[in-house]
C-alpha cells in the first residue's frame, strides 16, 4: 500500500505560515528598536526600501511592521508622503499623558480588586515576578525592552481585571509605555517600580477598590516625577 498524505500534509500547511510569521514579528522588533533608540530620528522619513535593504529582505514584511507600528503610535502614515517616525513627547504632551492614565487606571484598578478572576490574579503575580529578573533601564532599547513589555503588560493586565472593555481599551490605546520608554530609560527606576507594583497587586488581592485605587494613583504620579527628573537633568 502506498502510503497516504493526509494527515502528514495537513500538519505541514497548518504549519507552513510559522516561518513568514517569524520573519514579520523579526523584522517589526528590528524597525521598533531603531525607532526606540533614535537610529530613526523623530520626524523622519521612513523609507521602505532603504529598510528592506539593510534589514536583508523584502518590502513585504517592512510593510507589515510599519503598519504595526503605525497602531503602536511610533510612526504615521501621511497621504503620498509614506511613513515618517512620530515626534517624542513633549513636557506639555508628557503632562497630558499622565493626566489620562490619572483619569483612567486608578479606575481601573479600583475595579479589578472588585471584579478581577483567580487567572488575572494569577497572571499579575506571574508578571511580576518575571520583571524582577529583567533590568528596567539601558543605553539601548534591547537592553529594556522586556522590562517595558511587561510593564506595559502588567497595565493592561490590570485594565483587563476591571471587566470594562471600554476602559481596558482606552487604556491600552495610549500606549503609554512605549512613547515614555522612547523619550530613555531612568537609570535605578526598576526597583521602586517594583515596589509600587507590589503595593497594586496586595491591593488587589485583598479585595479593595479604595486601596487598589489609591497605590495606582502614587504609582503614576511617582512614575510622573521620575520623567520630570529626567527631562530637568537633561536641560
Amino acid at each position: 500500500m502506498e502510503p497516504t498524505s493526509g494527515a502528514g500534509d495537513g500538519a505541514r500547511e497548518r504549519s507552513a505560515p510559522a516561518p513568514r510569521q517569524v520573519l514579520a514579528d523579526r523584522v517589526y522588533e528590528a524597525i521598533k528598536s531603531m525607532v526606540m533608540d533614535h537610529e530613526i530620528a523623530p520626524g523622519a522619513r521612513v523609507g521602505i526600501d532603504a529598510l528592506a535593504r539593510t534589514l536583508e529582505v523584502s518590502p513585504t514584511p517592512v510593510r507589515e511592521a510599519l503598519a504595526r507600528l503605525e497602531s503602536d503610535g511610533l510612526v504615521v502614515k501621511r497621504s503620498q508622503a509614506g511613513y515618517r517616525a512620530t515626534e517624542l513627547l513633549t513636557s506639555p504632551g508628557l503632562e497630558e499623558l499622565f493626566e489620562m492614565r490619572l483619569l483612567l487606571e486608578p479606575r481601573a484598578a479600583a475595579l479589578a480588586a472588585q471584579r478581577a478572576d483567580e487567572a488575572r490574579l494569577d497572571r499579575l503575580e506571574q508578571l511580576q515576578e518575571e520583571m524582577r529578573s529583567l533590568p528596567g533601564s539601558g543605553d539601548r532599547y534591547a537592553v529594556y525592552r522586556d522590562f517595558a513589555a511587561l510593564d506595559q503588560r502588567f497595565h493592561e493586565t490590570v485594565a483587563e481585571a476591571a471587566g470594562s472593555p471600554l476602559l481596558c481599551d482606552a487604556v491600552e490605546r495610549l500606549h503609554a509605555h512605549l512613547h515614555i520608554f522612547r523619550l530613555s530609560s531612568i537609570p535605578g527606576a526598576g526597583e521602586p517600580t517594583h515596589a509600587e507594583h507590589d503595593r497594586i497587586v496586595r491591593a488587589v488581592l485583598r479585595r479593595s477598590p479604595d486601596r487598589a485605587a489609591e497605590a495606582m494613583t502614587e504609582h503614576l504620579e511617582r512614575s510622573l516625577a521620575r520623567q520630570r527628573g529626567r527631562r530637568a537633568g537633561q536641560e
